[in-house]
C-alpha cells in the first residue's frame, strides 16, 4: 500500500554480509523501509570507541524502527545482537528471525 510502509532494522553479525543484502532487497520489495548497518568493517579497523558509537548508532536505528528482523544464520546470534534484541524487547518491538 502506498504511503503505508513498516520501518525494520536488520541485526545480526556483520560476517554476515550478503545474507544483510538479501534481506534488505526482499523486505524492501515487499514494502518496508529497511535499516541496516552502514558499515562491514573489519576488525582491525574498529576501535574500542568506534564500537561504542556503531552500536549507539544501532540502537537509534532500533529506536526508529516498528520491529527488528535478526540475521541468525544456523541459528549464529552474537553478543552484540543479543544486547539488540534485548534492547528491541524492552521498548516493546516486535521481532522476527530469518532462521527459527
Amino acid at each position: 500500500m502506498i504511503g503505508k510502509y513498516k520501518v525494520i532494522t536488520l541485526c545480526g553479525s556483520m560476517k554476515f554480509k550478503d545474507n544483510f543484502l538479501r534481506e534488505q532487497k526482499r523486505l524492501t520489495l515487499e514494502g518496508n523501509i529497511v535499516l541496516t548497518p552502514n558499515m562491514f568493517l573489519i576488525a582491525e579497523e574498529i576501535t574500542v570507541d568506534i564500537k561504542k558509537m556503531l552500536d549507539d548508532m544501532h540502537k537509534r536505528r532500533i529506536d526508529m524502527a516498528d520491529e527488528i528482523f535478526v540475521i541468525n544464520k544456523n541459528g549464529y546470534v552474537g553478543s552484540s545482537t543479543k544486547s539488540e534484541i534485548e534492547y528491541a524487547k524492552k521498548l516493546g518491538k516486535k521481532i522476527n528471525f530469518m532462521e527459527n
